[in-house]
């Protein structure tokens, strides 16, 4: 191979080398700091009491669960919850000066965040201790069933490794044994 040649095949290769946005230091080290992550909401969230069976099960109907929610999507989790009533007084409570459904937040998050985005809610928002109803997206094709299965399981797989229990819920009706 002529040195013209050989340079110019060096050069390409590693440009195309160059090009390439992931290489195996930085996944390890994506890793390596989503795993500092996890254990630092697990940490936090030690603080929130282990979860009282009961209060959470005489809860029948997904729209009467207080502490946060999931619903698991294709391609996202949303996080539902209900923030903390601010007035300790029950006069007005439910009623359109002081609507419940006004203190309900909605946060679309990528799964791998799940951690972080449940270590960001308020302690005062887990009146059930450290459980959250996790139920697959009502709307979702067939087609799509498989997909949102493997991302129950991988949810379940982080709620477990964070020391969160999961509620399942299926059609607005508790799943299996709680």
């Amino acid at each position: 191979m002529r040195p013209s040649v050989l340079a110019l095949t060096v050069l390409s290769l590693c440009t195309a080398l160059a090009g390439c946005k992931t290489t195996p230091a930085n996944v390890a080290a994506a890793n390596l700091e989503r795993s500092h992550q996890v254990d630092r909401a697990r940490q936090d969230l030690q603080q929130i009491p282990p979860p009282s069976k009961a209060l959470y099960l005489n809860v029948q109907r997904l729209e009467d669960w207080q502490n946060p929610s999931l619903t698991v999507q294709e391609k996202m989790i949303t996080v539902h919850v209900v923030a903390p009533d601010a007035n300790p007084s029950d006069l007005g409570r439910g009623t359109m000066l002081r609507p419940d459904a006004a203190r309900m937040q909605i946060l679309n998050i990528d799964a791998k965040d799940l951690p972080q985005a449940l270590n960001a809610i308020p302690k005062e928002a887990w009146p059930y201790g450290r459980v959250v109803a996790i139920e697959e997206a009502r709307d979702a094709p067939a087609a799509a069933r498989p997909q949102l299965r493997r991302n129950i399981e991988s949810a379940l797989d982080t709620l477990t490794n964070i020391g969160i229990v999961a509620d399942e819920w299926s059609d607005n009706r508790p799943v299996g044994n709680r």
